[in-house]
């Protein structure tokens, strides 16, 4: 990956943290043991106009392992 593409993730996510507060500590709490192989995650979207749309995944030992490598990233 390009380092200054790495440099315009960064400064996008610094933004989007600066934003919305809780979303990284979510994220750190779903670290913290939450997160293992037979977790479900459920996702909801909800437009401005109120359109909703849902899904699930149940976490694999495949999904485990490439979260461990996105962890490893930081």
């Amino acid at each position: 990956m390009n380092p200054a593409t790495i440099f315009k993730i960064k400064g996008a996510w610094d933004k989007f943290s600066a934003n919305h507060p809780k979303f990284p500590g979510f994220l750190q709490a779903a670290g913290n043991g939450m997160v293992e192989e037979g977790s479900v995650i459920d996702i909801k979207i909800t437009s401005a106009d109120g359109k909703t749309i849902a899904t699930n995944v149940k976490l694999t030992a495949e999904d485990m392992e490439l979260f461990a490598m996105l962890k490893d990233l930081r």
